[in-house]
């Protein structure tokens, strides 16, 4: 799925896309502003990319000693700046998939 598609899903349906990774889905969520439906998501997932989601989720949640770790799991430097633009980060390398 394209990023201008992924986003476009968002905006305009109730549920993630099943053909997507567990960690578009969790950002698909995170977007739709359901922390916990989020962190579900990657919840089981053991992959990088949802560890780097999982991070993400917990720096959203304020958990910063938690996003670390998720982090450190991702094998990525702990972000800093606006949530805003992470997620445009990560959704734009999990879509150039």
């Amino acid at each position: 799925m394209t990023l201008a598609a992924f986003i476009k899903h968002i905006a305009t349906h109730r549920v993630p896309p099943k053909t997507v990774s567990a960690a578009l889905q969790g950002m698909w969520w995170a977007q739709k502003g359901d922390w916990d439906k989020a962190h579900r998501s990657v919840m089981e997932d053991s992959s990088v990319e949802a560890a780097w989601v999982h991070a993400y989720l917990h720096r959203v949640e304020g958990d910063d000693g938690n996003a670390g770790y998720w982090y450190r799991q991702a094998k990525r430097k702990p972000a800093a700046g606006p949530l805003a633009i992470e997620w445009d980060e990560i959704v734009a390398a999990l879509t150039a998939r």
